[in-house]
């Protein structure tokens, strides 16, 4: 079994035949899935970033807000 000791911080160090099982690297994602009295550590999907995603631009959900009519609207503001 491997151990590793929790800070005071809440932090862990993920052990490199963990990281190895896994196949992480600095980086990447963890995922963590709580089965009754266990966590499940995984590596989670790699998420690809799209132009308008709101990982890629955080004022992506605003663009129903932006039609002609609206520009118009709110030009003087």
């Amino acid at each position: 079994m491997i151990t590793s000791r929790l800070t005071s911080k809440a932090q862990t160090t993920i052990l490199q035949p963990v990281r190895t099982a896994l196949g992480v690297a600095a980086g990447d994602e963890l995922a963590y899935a709580i089965e009754d009295d266990r966590v499940v550590l995984t590596k989670a999907p790699s998420r690809r970033v799209r132009t308008g995603d709101p990982v890629d631009d955080p004022f992506a959900a605003f663009t129903e807000w932006d039609s002609a009519a609206d520009r118009r609207a709110y030009k003087d503001l």
